[in-house]
C-alpha cells in the first residue's frame, strides 16, 4: 500500500450512505460489506434513539458488539441527539479500506464541509445545501448547475471546491395550488420572479432558497414558514406556494399541490480542499468521482 489518506465523512444519515456506497462502488465487496453494515447498525440505532426499537444491551455494551478497531473498523462513537431531551446517539466513528493500493481512514465528522475548510482534510463528503448555506454568496442571479457553485465560491474565503454529485437526489421543489397559477403558467423560476405574495418554505432553507433563486426574484416575496407541528406540504397548500424538499412527490399531491421545477438537488457530493491536495489524493478523489450519474448539473 502507498500511504494513508484520510476522508472526511458524515457521521449518519443519508449522506453517510451515499459516500460509503461510493465507495462500494469503486473498492468492491469489503467496502460493501462495510457499507450495508453501517447502515444497518445505524439505521437499527436511529430507531432506538426515536424509540421505535428497545435494545436489550446497554449502548456501551452495543458499541463494544458494533466496533472492530483491530479489523480496520467500523468504530463508532456517541454524541447528544438533537432531540427533545438530547439522548445519546450511536454514530460512524472511522474505519478503514484499502482503494487500489491506497489505504484509505474514513474519519466521521459532524460537519465534513467545515473540517475540510480549517484544512483538516483534503478530500470529503458532505451535503450541497451546506456549500449553498456556507460559501456561496447572495446574488440577484440564482444558482443551477455544479458550475455556478464552483464559480460563486470566493477563493478567498476558501479552498475547498465541488467535485460532484453523488446521486442520492433529494430535491428543493416548487409547490404550489393550482389556483396560484395563472392558465397556461408553469411553475418554475421565471413564475417566482414575476410574483408578489407569501412563499412557504422551512426556516433552515432560508438563506439557501435565496441562494438558488437569487434575491432579483425575491422582489416582491415574504417568506413564511410552517407553524410548529405542522406538516410543511399542509403549510404550502394554506399559503398557496412554497419549496420543499421531496423525492417523488407523492405527499404533496395528497395535499393537492401542483409539482413545479426542481430548483436545485439536496444531492451528496464530494469536497476537495484544492490547498491540501497530493498525488495520492488526487488520483483517489479522480477515482471516486468516476462514473457518477450526479443530478448537479456540471456543463
Amino acid at each position: 500500500m502507498t500511504g494513508t489518506v484520510s476522508v472526511a465523512v458524515p457521521r449518519k444519515g443519508r449522506p453517510l450512505e451515499a459516500a460509503l456506497e461510493r465507495f462500494a462502488a469503486v473498492a468492491g465487496a469489503d467496502a460493501e460489506a462495510l457499507a450495508d453494515s453501517v447502515a444497518s447498525t445505524l439505521r437499527y440505532e436511529k430507531a432506538v434513539t426515536k424509540g421505535r426499537q428497545t435494545a436489550d444491551d446497554g449502548v456501551y455494551e452495543r458499541l463494544a458488539d458494533y466496533s472492530d478497531p483491530a479489523g480496520g473498523g467500523p468504530e463508532y462513537t456517541l454524541v447528544r441527539d438533537d432531540r427533545k431531551g438530547h439522548p445519546r446517539r450511536v454514530v460512524f466513528d472511522s474505519a478503514r479500506l484499502d482503494v487500489a493500493g491506497t489505504d484509505v481512514r474514513l474519519v466521521g465528522r459532524e460537519e465534513p464541509f467545515r473540517a475540510l475548510r480549517t484544512h483538516e482534510f483534503a478530500l470529503g463528503f458532505d451535503s450541497a445545501d451546506l456549500v449553498l448555506e456556507e460559501v456561496v454568496p447572495l446574488d440577484p442571479e440564482g444558482v443551477a448547475d455544479l458550475a455556478d457553485v464552483n464559480a460563486r465560491i470566493d477563493p478567498r474565503d476558501t479552498d475547498v471546491r465541488v467535485t460532484t454529485g453523488l446521486g442520492d437526489t433529494v430535491r428543493h421543489t416548487l409547490m404550489a395550488r393550482p389556483e396560484t397559477l395563472p392558465a397556461g403558467a408553469d411553475l418554475d423560476r421565471e413564475f417566482v420572479a414575476g410574483y408578489e405574495g407569501p412563499l412557504c418554505i422551512s426556516p433552515r432553507y432560508e438563506r439557501l432558497v435565496e441562494a438558488v433563486l437569487g434575491t432579483g426574484a425575491l422582489d416582491g416575496v415574504e417568506f413564511v414558514y410552517p407553524e410548529e407541528g405542522v406538516e410543511e406540504e399542509a403549510a404550502i397548500a394554506e399559503t398557496g406556494l412554497g419549496v420543499y424538499l421531496t423525492v417523488t412527490g407523492g405527499t404533496a399531491r395528497e395535499h393537492g399541490l401542483v409539482l413545479g421545477a426542481d430548483l436545485f438537488p439536496s444531492e451528496t457530493v464530494l469536497l476537495e480542499n484544492e490547498a491540501e491536495t497530493t498525488a495520492a489524493t488526487d488520483a483517489l478523489g479522480r477515482a471516486l468521482g468516476r462514473g457518477v450519474e450526479t443530478a448537479i448539473r456540471a456543463e
